[in-house]
C-alpha cells in the first residue's frame, strides 16, 4: 500500500508546515502509512466507529483511521500541527474529523464525545502515555466510556501491561490493566519507523474492558496495596506493607497470603484479596 488517500505524503506535509518533532512534547512522528493502516486494522476499525485520538501530530494515524471509515475526535497540544490537521479535515466530509486544541490530560472525554462509545487509538506521546492510560483504567463508572484502547508505548511499558507473576516486568501497571481488561500484544515497531527515530523499540497493545473486574475489590484499596507492595518489590510483604499503617502480618493473614511472599510472586486474585481485607474492619478503621 503506497497511498490511503489523495492527500500529500506526510514528509511533504511536515516540510511545508515546519513540523520538526519536539522532544519536550514527547513527539516521534510515524510517517509510514502502511504502519498506520496496520494500527487501524489492529483496532478493528469499521465504518461508523467513533475514534478518540491523542497527539495526532501531522495526522498520519488520523488519515488511516479516516480511510478505514471512522469518525475521529483528535486532541492536539502542538498548535503548529493544527493547520495540517485542518487540511485533512477539509478533505473529508464535514464532521468526520474534529480537532480539539489542548492538553489531553485536561480534556473531559465524556464531555467531548457525548454518549457515543469510542475506541481510543493513539501513538501516545511518551511523556504522558502512562498517565493517560492509568486515568482510562481508573474510569468510574465501569464499564468505561471507551470500547477499546489500541495504543503505542515504549516496549518496556507495553511489557509491563502484559507481564504475569514472577516476570521481571510484572508491576502495579500489570495488575491494574489485567484486573479490568483483556490485554493483547499486537506488534513491535523499530525506531526506524519514526521521525526522529527514538532510542527505544515501540509496541502496539490492545486493551478490551471486561464487563466487571476479574476479582471483586475497591479500586482505591487495590491501588494502595499495589503501591506499597511494589514500592519495595524485592522485600517480603510483611515488610513492604508496613507503609499501610495497619498490622501487615494480620492483614496478610486475613487475605490468606503468606507473609514471606514478595509482590512479584502474587497474582491478581491475591492482590484483590488484600484490597478487600484492607477495605473491611478492623483495617478500614485503622
Amino acid at each position: 500500500m503506497s497511498r490511503i488517500d489523495d492527500l500529500p505524503p506526510l514528509r511533504d506535509v511536515i516540510a511545508r508546515h515546519g513540523l520538526a518533532a519536539k522532544k519536550a512534547l514527547g513527539q516521534n512522528f510515524l510517517l509510514d502509512l502502511n504502519v498506520t493502516a496496520r494500527i487501524a486494522r489492529a483496532a478493528e476499525i469499521a465504518p461508523g466507529d467513533l475514534v478518540y485520538e491523542v497527539g495526532p501530530g501531522p495526522g498520519g494515524l488520523t488519515r488511516a483511521l479516516l480511510a478505514a471509515g471512522a469518525d475521529v475526535v483528535a486532541v492536539e497540544r502542538d498548535e503548529r500541527c493544527l493547520e495540517a490537521l485542518a487540511e485533512i479535515a477539509a478533505a473529508y466530509a464535514p464532521g468526520r474529523l474534529t480537532v480539539i486544541p489542548g492538553d489531553a490530560l485536561a480534556v473531559d472525554e465524556t464531555a467531548v464525545l457525548g454518549a457515543r462509545p469510542a475506541k481510543v487509538v493513539a501513538n501516545l506521546p511518551y511523556n504522558v502515555g502512562t498517565a493517560l492510560l492509568i486515568r482510562w483504567l481508573s474510569a468510574d463508572p465501569w464499564p468505561p466510556w471507551w470500547r477499546s484502547l489500541t495504543l503505542m508505548f515504549q516496549k518496556e511499558v507495553a511489557d509491563r501491561l502484559i507481564a504475569g507473576p514472577r516476570e521481571d516486568a510484572y508491576s502495579r501497571l500489570s495488575i491494574m490493566a489485567q484486573w479490568r481488561c483483556r490485554v493483547r500484544h499486537h506488534f513491535d515497531l523499530s525506531p526506524k519507523a519514526f521521525v526522529p527515530p527514538p532510542k527505544v523499540t515501540s509496541t502496539v497493545v490492545g486493551l478490551i474492558p471486561l464487563p466487571a473486574p476479574r476479582h471483586e475489590c475497591r479500586l482505591s484499596a487495590l491501588e494502595t496495596v499495589t503501591a506499597n507492595a511494589f514500592g519495595q518489590r524485592r522485600k517480603m510483604l510483611r515488610q513492604s506493607l508496613k507503609g499501610l499503617a495497619v498490622p501487615a502480618e494480620r492483614l496478610l493473614e486475613a487475605a490468606g497470603v503468606v507473609p514471606t511472599a514478595r509482590a512479584e510472586e502474587l497474582d491478581i486474585a491475591a492482590f484483590a484479596a488484600l484490597a478487600r481485607a484492607l477495605a473491611e474492619p478492623p483495617f478500614r478503621d485503622a
